[in-house]
């Protein structure tokens, strides 16, 4: 959900910082939970696998989370005020729609 830099950023943070940052977000994951059907995590070391074999890499995503809303937009519309892009405006959000297997 964040940038890598964002995530970098959060980790230097001080103790008092990481409260107010951790309050920002319990306010807009509680005005947001109707959508939310998976909280999500940040995310750690990644691995490529592919037909060359296996790589370390580090890409850009910081994290994830589930939402449902009424269409990609809306659900794209949900981020807009999101604590992270506040605290970092260089971070973006990506939304995409998970399609049905059958």
């Amino acid at each position: 959900m964040a940038s890598v830099e964002a995530f970098d950023k959060m980790k230097q943070m001080s103790p008092e910082e990481r409260v107010k940052d951790g309050a920002r977000w319990k306010e807009w994951m509680e005005e947001h939970k109707a959508s939310i059907v998976e909280p999500g995590a940040p995310v750690a070391k990644a691995k490529r696998a592919s037909a060359a074999g296996v790589e370390d890499i580090r890409n850009e995503v910081g994290g994830y989370m589930v939402v449902q809303a009424e269409s990609l937009e809306a659900a794209a519309a949900l981020f807009a005020n999101n604590p992270m892009i506040a605290a970092a405006p260089e971070t973006r959000v990506e939304v995409m729609e998970i399609m049905p297997m059958m």
